[in-house]
């Protein structure tokens, strides 16, 4: 049987993200297995729930990954769990548009999970009642089964909230606590690895305040869902692909190294900041924060060799920060530094966003080809040169430029789109890192 539930907000802010992390803590101190999946994109809160859990964090997102993709995802990680903890993304309806795709609630009707609902009381009382109420209405096929209350003020400020609740369980009152918070900065949360972040106190917090059994409880109601038929993996000749991996290049998602290891790749991390680029037939340049290690990366023995290694037909896939990396230069806070310089693009750093939100793409270059879906999130601008050429049409976000995404060169590529498996040619790739291994 698989035990399941969704921790979903109200809305963004309530506080779900430090809920979630304390009740996987909690249940961990248990000596339970728990599995975390996050509802949508994001990059940072996994890695909080892999620090805690001990399990990399697989998100679920039904626009980049489609309902069968998510089915896919969360039965093949969820069967050997204890429990499995989804934190949800912004408010439990709140998808694409006007519309149910990509919410939190989209989630829990595909996998037919119960959903805990996180409210942050301070400032009401019995309208919180209204909005459980409201809550569990709206779509009678999202099953709320129960409720934990956020920010309570006093235990009778929280009973008060609790005798006015009709139906559904008060499974939790958790009472304002400062020490138990996430700062934050221009591209949202700190990451995992830069916090010493205490989840001992976090988990005993919890334990406090959260009836643990009950969330077991309504976990034990998920109902098992049945997996898509799923690829085999490959056993064609292994190839080695490099990932950047280090505190300039560190958004990615788990499910993206599966993919790679299923098309026949050895994975090798190495840090650009540090090292020289290992013996490898291709790399993958995530996103992250190269802004802040700007001086380190213009210094770097990776910087310095990756040119001529495209130039020699190494293919080369680097996506926001990969592609501001990859470009020529990047100038932050008026100061121009010298980068990899694989494409005739020049970044520059702004202080206003620039583009958020899913992206959709056709792709129509030599070997990546097909629908590109994933999403984008910058505060960065690239200039392209006049004859540089880039491959994705874009349906859905802003891209590069003029509705377009991707920039190549050689069979080096970079796009502001974060890409994910279920839509990225992976196999293309890996075949093409295979054929250059022979030239």
């Amino acid at each position: 049987m698989t035990k399941a539930v969704l921790l979903a907000g109200t809305n963004s802010g309530v506080g779900k993200t430090t809920v979630s992390m304390g009740i996987m803590a909690a249940l961990k101190k248990r000596k339970m297995e728990v599995q975390p999946f996050k509802v949508g994109p994001d990059y940072i809160d996994p890695t909080y729930h892999t620090a805690i859990c001990g399990k990399p964090s697989r998100n679920l997102d039904t626009f980049m990954m489609q309902v069968g993709g998510v089915k896919s995802t969360f039965c093949k990680h969820a069967k050997d769990a204890d429990i499995n903890i989804i934190e949800g993304v912004m408010g439990l309806f709140d998808g694409m548009e006007s519309s149910e795709l990509a919410s939190s609630a989209h989630v829990a009707k595909s996998l037919n999970v119960p959903v805990i609902l996180v409210i942050n009381v301070h400032g009401m009382s019995r309208s919180a009642a209204a909005m459980v109420k409201g809550f569990s209405e709206f779509d009678r096929d999202v099953n709320v089964a129960g409720v934990i209350l956020n920010k309570v003020g006093s235990p009778r400020h929280s009973q008060m909230i609790i005798d006015a609740i009709e139906d559904i369980p008060v499974v939790g009152a958790l009472p304002r606590n400062q020490d138990v918070s996430i700062p934050s900065r221009h591209l949202g949360l700190f990451m995992a690895h830069e916090q010493d972040f205490d989840t001992t106190r976090l988990a005993d917090f919890i334990e406090e305040n959260i009836d643990l059994d009950a969330i077991i409880s309504i976990a034990e109601k998920a109902p098992d869902v049945e997996a898509p038929s799923g690829e085999e993996d490959s056993s064609e000749e292994k190839v080695r692909i490099g990932i950047a991996l280090d505190s300039a290049f560190c958004f990615y998602y788990q499910d993206m190294f599966d993919a790679f290891r299923q098309a026949g790749a050895e994975t090798v991390f190495f840090s650009p900041i540090k090292e020289e680029v290992p013996e490898v037939d291709g790399m993958y340049f995530g996103g992250g924060y190269p802004e802040l290690y700007i001086s380190e990366l213009e210094s770097s023995k990776t910087t310095r060799s990756m040119k001529e290694l495209s130039a020699d037909g190494m293919p080369i896939y680097g996506e926001c920060g990969g592609l501001q990396y990859l470009s020529t230069s990047y100038e932050i806070d008026g100061t121009v530094h010298r980068m990899a310089d694989l494409f005739p693009a020049e970044t520059v750093m702004t202080k206003k966003l620039q583009a958020l939100g899913y992206t959709e793409g056709t792709a129509r270059g030599d070997f990546i080809r097909g629908t590109i879906r994933g999403h984008e999130f910058h505060y960065s601008v690239t200039y392209c040169a006049d004859d540089a050429r880039l491959i994705y049409e874009m349906k859905r976000g802003k891209g590069i430029v003029d509705g377009m995404d991707c920039i190549t060169e050689h069979n080096s590529l970079a796009s502001y789109t974060h890409v994910h498996p279920a839509t990225f040619p992976v196999k293309s790739f890996v075949d093409k890192c295979r054929e250059y291994k022979h030239v």
